[in-house]
């Protein structure tokens, strides 16, 4: 089994796009996406930084979206 790694915001957005998310919206401070009636919030991106493995398995887990479906997309 592959390990989730840190990914650039871009690709983070990419991935999710991929696996059914819509957006991103940009709301009164941080963007979010829609999936369903689940709304995800996500990191503002700061210039340079990937997005940790710890905020990428959080937003994971609030759209119900597996690990292996991750690394898959």
């Amino acid at each position: 089994m592959c390990r989730i790694i840190p990914v650039p915001y871009r690709v983070l957005i990419k991935k999710l796009k991929k696996l059914g998310l819509e957006g991103p919206q940009y709301g009164s401070k941080h963007p979010y996406m829609v999936i369903g009636d689940t709304v995800i919030i996500l990191p503002n991106p700061h210039q340079g930084e990937d997005v940790d493995v710890s905020l990428i398995k959080t937003i994971l887990k609030d759209a119900g979206i597996s690990r292996e479906e991750w690394i898959s997309a």
